[in-house]
């Protein structure tokens, strides 16, 4: 009867395919006793979390395991929940429809701050008890990974375990010991007990935490023998001998990155201050050519997509960059399949790496040189200077391009008026190096550059995680008057809603006494915030108003280097007196140099692999 519910609901949603599954190359296994079974969840709609490489590789890779049944469950679009709500219909998974409580883990990854009223929406659609202290036997073991997970304390009454770092490995760890605490017969607290001697996994509820009369931390220390003090994140070391799905599942329909994805490698070598991924993914792991070119052919065979896309961070920092791309183009352009490849820098674009990129298609060109100045940019140890970026351009609109995509962020630390009207300076340049080609070479071709602000986020693991947000109206006034200051109607300027950035930073930098927060903007309706068709500032400022809590507690206050931090629990590899440094020599206007260049003894060569023993 509930399969037939589910089903008449199809008809009066707007994307059925969001729910009905049977993909090519999804996983179907049969349900029995000797199985574990394992809910992947993406707090998210279908066609984002299906652009998700993590996911995929976690969800095919668990299925190749014999004793477990790995489904996916994504969060339902509005429409598609009224439904369920209206027929009395749980969250079920896309494979088999089973209900998600009926699962022995319900797993989501962590992408982004503004997913956690996702994560209690699903929680309540599924029927799961929504504080992990009141679940049973009868329930599923609630976990998160992914890069907030590093930081999730706000999740913390509502989450069974964090796993810290990168899944190949740990995720079976787990599993196997699911299987050992399942044939004793024990408690929730036991199997607990016995996971959190895993590396990598943190039980928030074996911890205790103590708040000074000002709200900093007085104390956080586990409250049992077998929780660490520090919980230390995975990593796999050798990335050619890590797992790899043979197939991906290729979706009904269009998804927000609708290609196949080839991650060549994680981490990042250029320490720039602002960027928590760059820090938490330390160190450098390279997979090697040969690996990836056999990938990528088994990939395009099983997939059919027209486009290939290269993962990482920075993509042109690829030490065999050349070699890579020459040899995926042998494969790719006979079947006109387009290399697509993001994240590239504006010091090291080339005419040679443009004319690879236009083989099959000319995609767009984006370059994110962050801040409008050079001073700004030596703040942020980005790194870049001013004629990279022209030299870069002037390649480009030479090759043919006309338009280009540029991202700055505003209410950096240190930044002026002066750096703010710096971005349109910086555009403005961009459209002069256009007319500085000759006319008859232009070829009637007009000129076009975005200029997208965001607001800055000071992010947990990063050098400017002492620094406070600017206030909503400081940042709503920095964005009217950079506007205004652009003139040319050949620059298009569009940024972020402040009031959600905001928000991102409370959930960024704030503790577990927000887990009541999110329970009760869920209660109010909040669900999707990340998205501008739901998000209600108004509805958040509602549950913080409900329980005591001032959010600018979390945005607006300056840390001290001497407090405990919520996330100090973790040990991302990266030391915190490093990141104290580069804190200092951003306000001395010195730049750090790249992985490659220097080591600058941060602490990932603990980990034993990669750049920092090149």
């Amino acid at each position: 009867m509930e399969n037939i519910k589910f089903e008449n609901c199809l008809k009066r949603v707007q994307k059925p395919a969001r729910y009905i599954g049977n993909e090519f190359n999804s996983v179907h296994k049969e349900w029995n006793k000797e199985r574990m079974t394992f809910a992947f969840g993406f707090p998210d709609v279908y066609e984002v979390a299906m652009s998700h490489l993590g996911m995929k590789i976690l969800y095919h890779m668990l299925n190749e395991r014999e004793d477990t049944v790995c489904e996916r469950v994504f969060a339902p679009w509005d429409d598609m929940e009224q439904e369920m709500r209206r027929e009395g219909i749980p969250l079920l998974s896309l494979e088999s429809r089973h209900r998600i409580r009926d699962f022995d883990f319900l797993g989501f990854t962590l992408q982004y701050e503004m997913s956690y009223s996702n994560i209690v929406n699903m929680l309540d659609l599924a029927g799961i008890p929504l504080r992990a202290a009141e679940r049973t036997l009868e329930d599923p073991f609630v976990c998160c990974g992914g890069p907030c997970a590093y930081h999730a304390e706000p999740l913390s009454d509502l989450v069974d375990f964090f796993i810290l770092g990168e899944g190949e490995e740990v995720n079976h760890e787990i599993m196997d010991v699911y299987k050992e605490w399942k044939a004793k017969g024990g408690t929730r607290e036991e199997y607990l007990e016995m996971v959190s001697g895993i590396q990598g996994i943190y039980v928030p509820s074996f911890y205790d935490v103590k708040y000074n009369s000002d709200g900093t931390i007085a104390r956080f220390a586990p409250n049992r023998s077998c929780a660490p003090e520090k919980v230390k994140k995975r990593i796999i070391t050798d990335l050619d001998h890590t797992y790899i799905p043979e197939k991906l599942i290729v979706p009904f329909m269009e998804t927000v990155h609708d290609r196949i994805m080839l991650e060549i490698f994680r981490g990042c070598i250029r320490g720039c201050r602002f960027c928590q991924a760059g820090y938490i993914y330390r160190p450098v792991r390279e997979r090697s050519v040969e690996r990836l070119l056999e990938v990528a052919e088994r990939a395009i065979a099983a997939t059919g997509y027209e486009e290939m896309s290269m993962s990482s961070l920075s993509t042109s920092d690829y030490t065999k960059l050349q070699e890579l791309t020459d040899g995926l183009l042998a494969r790719t352009v006979e079947k006109k399949i387009n290399l697509s490849l993001p994240s590239l820098r504006v010091d090291n674009f080339s005419m040679e790496l443009m004319e690879k990129v236009q083989k099959v298609k000319k995609s767009g060109l984006t370059f994110a040189p962050e801040a409008g100045t050079q001073r700004l940019r030596d703040v942020i140890n980005k790194n870049v200077l001013e004629s990279d970026l022209l030299r870069t351009s002037k390649i480009a609109f030479g090759g043919g391009y006309n338009r280009m995509k540029l991202y700055f962020m505003l209410g950096l630390p240190t930044e002026t008026q002066e750096d703010v009207y710096g971005i349109g300076d910086l555009a403005q340049k961009v459209i002069d190096v256009f007319y500085e080609i000759p006319k008859e070479e232009r070829k009637g071709r007009s000129v076009s550059v975005t200029v997208s602000t965001s607001f800055f986020v000071p992010k947990p693991f990063t050098p400017f995680q002492w620094e406070p947000q600017a206030k909503i109206e400081e940042m709503e006034e920095k964005a009217r008057s950079l506007k205004k200051y652009i003139t040319n109607k050949k620059i298009v300027y569009n940024w972020h809603a402040s009031d959600v950035s905001f928000l991102e930073e409370v959930f960024a930098k704030g503790d577990r006494r927000l887990g009541e927060v999110l329970i009760s903007a869920q209660k109010l309706g909040c669900k999707f915030d990340g998205w501008t068709d739901f998000f209600s500032y108004e509805k958040w400022m509602q549950a913080f108003e409900e329980n005591g809590i001032d959010p600018t507690f979390y945005a607006h206050r300056r840390l001290s280097y001497d407090e405990i931090l919520p996330w100090d629990y973790a040990d991302i590899g990266v030391s915190k007196e490093f990141l104290i440094k580069e804190h200092k020599r951003a306000y001395e206007g010195i730049t750090t140099p790249s992985c490659r260049e220097k080591c600058m003894g941060c602490g990932a060569a603990q980990f034993g692999r990669g750049v920092c023993f090149e």
